[in-house]
């Protein structure tokens, strides 16, 4: 059977890609470079390539510096670290408009094993609260590789979440994806499932589902999330009698916080919240587990459709 290329292995081998288009591109590292794998990157360029050791705050700094000097440099570390610099980010990133990237891996739940202290269930919420900041989170491999090509091209700060190594298929090649243009996956005209990250894949599980049903489900990949693609998030609302926001993230402040507070202000709808619901994540030797333990599963997905629909 053919492997699955994980998130981080995909983020690597299209950061090496880049960089040998773009001289400017330098990665810059807080001592977790084979965890993340932009070592292939560090022994590809190791003179483009900037370890700071365990110092977040000042890997920003040094990037900020990198970035002012006419650089394009690409921060990466695990997502629930880099929260540590959200006041560099802020201050000296955002605030100066730096094209400065932020590519964080083992967020949401992925880190299963190393329990609640590294996995990230916030830091949708805390960076699309960033004035100018771009927020992406991709579906799969290819997807990774499409909006890291994208987060490159454009000016300005972006945020893109990663997870570990969980990463099954969605896109069958690169460039099906665009940033800040949501994708519908599948057509329907009973519920709306929008979903980010690795809950596209099984959002498209539970359309099959509620499709043996008698329920029509659409599904669509927001993977841009900061700026949110407002027309297709609307025109979805007109068309099906709900949505159900499915994230591997706190149910506050992330995708469905962005697009309760849409829908809220153009266009009310109902909306149902497939997430971790205010709590930290805990200890787990596998990682399925731990996502239907929060409810991130198919069941999960499928009974939130069935309240929509007031039949659950």
């Amino acid at each position: 059977m053919r492997r699955v290329e994980s998130f981080r292995d995909a983020f690597a081998r299209a950061l090496v890609e880049l960089g040998e288009l773009m001289e400017e591109l330098v990665v810059v590292d807080a001592d977790v470079a084979s965890s993340t794998k932009t070592i292939l990157f560090a022994k590809r360029f190791p003179t483009r390539f900037v370890e700071v050791g365990i110092s977040e705050q000042d890997m920003v700094g040094v990037a900020a510096g990198l970035a002012v000097a006419g650089m394009v440099p690409l921060v990466s570390t695990f997502s629930m670290f880099l929260l540590r610099a959200w006041e560099q980010i802020r201050n000296l990133v955002a605030r100066g408009g730096l094209n400065v990237k932020f590519v964080a891996t083992h967020a949401g739940l992925s880190d299963y094993l190393d329990g609640p202290s590294h996995q990230c269930l916030e830091d949708i919420a805390v960076m699309r609260a960033i004035t100018g900041m771009k927020v992406v989170v991709p579906a799969d491999a290819p997807s990774t590789k499409s909006l890291l090509r994208d987060s490159l091209s454009v000016k300005g700060p972006v945020y893109m979440r990663l997870g570990r190594d969980y990463a099954p298929r969605v896109y069958d090649e690169e460039g099906e994806v665009k940033l800040g243009k949501a994708n519908v996956l599948r057509d329907g005209s009973d519920v709306c499932i929008a979903a980010c990250g690795v809950m596209v894949r099984f959002s498209l599980e539970a359309a099959k589902e509620l499709g043996k049903m008698g329920i029509s489900a659409m599904v669509m990949d927001v993977h841009t999330i900061k700026p949110l693609d407002e027309d297709a998030i609307l025109k979805a609302s007109y068309n099906t009698k709900g949505l159900i926001v499915v994230e591997e993230h706190s149910i506050v402040g992330g995708l469905g916080g962005a697009i309760a507070e849409l829908l809220a202000e153009k266009r009310p709808t109902r909306i149902v919240r497939v997430g971790v619901k205010d709590s930290f994540g805990t200890c787990s030797r596998d990682y399925l587990s731990l996502l239907n333990h929060h409810g991130l599963s198919v069941a999960g997905i499928v009974r939130a459709a069935k309240v929509i629909l007031n039949e659950g």
